[in-house]
Order: structure tokens, then sequence, then C-alpha cells
């Protein structure tokens, strides 16, 4: 039987997915945002080097919340 996951990691499981849906979001939709605003084509690196990092640091809080939850 799977042991019940503490309510602070499962908040934080919720918060990492939502980052991740979030990212993909962006990065599917920045040409689209890019140029709905008529802003320069650089704007649109801006936003997906937004998406990476949010990528980036949702893996990293997935990673630490594996780490605990094999812990305990």
């Amino acid at each position: 039987m799977a042991d019940q996951l503490d309510p602070k990691l499962a908040r934080q499981g919720r918060v990492a997915a939502l980052v991740i849906a979030g990212a993909a979001l962006l990065s599917i939709f920045s040409p689209v945002i890019v140029t709905g605003l008529g802003l320069p084509r650089r704007f649109e690196i801006l936003l997906l080097l937004f998406a990476l990092a949010a990528f980036i640091w949702a893996l990293v809080v997935a990673i630490r919340i594996w780490q605990k939850s094999r812990d305990n």
C-alpha cells in the first residue's frame, strides 16, 4: 500500500504541475503572442527562455519531491 503523501509535498507537486502546464502553453503560444502584440522577434526568444527557466525550476522541484518522498 502506498503511504499518504505529505500535504506540503502534495502542494509542491501541484504547483510544479501548474508551472509545467503554464510553461508549455507559453512555449506553444509565444509566436502568436509576439505577432499579436506586434513585438520584434527577439521577444519570442525571451518568452521561450522564460518557459525554459520554468521547466528547469519544475524539474528541480520534482526531484526534491521525489527525494523527500523516497526518504519517508
